[in-house]
């Protein structure tokens, strides 16, 4: 199966954003999963099998539980597959990068300039 087909599915899609915050128990991504998705148990044990199956995701006992973490390797082999695409957003949002940095230096530039008014504006005590 594809790296996009499995990405596709907007419950495992899921699952990976609550991998990507750190290890998480089958019952954890259960109970998260099933209360977004109003979805059974069975139905997300068969999403984290894709995953596991797929190499997204990995699992390692821990007494009676089973952790799952991400595995980045098939996430790279997806991104690799838009590089050939960036180039109709990349320009967009290296535009959008510069102006927010033209923002940032702006605002900094005018507190700056503000400080100094102050700073000309105090009156000494010993002139009045």
């Amino acid at each position: 199966m594809h790296a996009l087909d499995i990405l596709g599915d907007p419950v495992r899609r899921r699952i990976l954003e609550l991998l990507a915050e750190g290890e998480r128990s089958a019952g954890e991504i259960g109970q998260d999963v099933q209360r977004e998705f109003g979805i059974s148990q069975p139905a997300v044990s068969q999403h984290l099998r894709v995953l596991r199956e797929s190499g997204f995701a990995t699992v390692r006992p821990d007494g009676a539980r089973r952790l799952y973490a991400i595995d980045p390797e098939p996430l790279a082999s997806a991104a690799a597959w838009f590089d050939p695409f960036r180039r109709f957003w990349q320009p967009h949002l290296d535009a959008l990068a510069t102006e927010l940095a033209r923002g940032r230096r702006e605002r900094r530039l005018a507190a700056e300039r503000d400080a100094e008014t102050d700073d000309t504006h105090t009156t000494d005590p010993q002139e009045d």
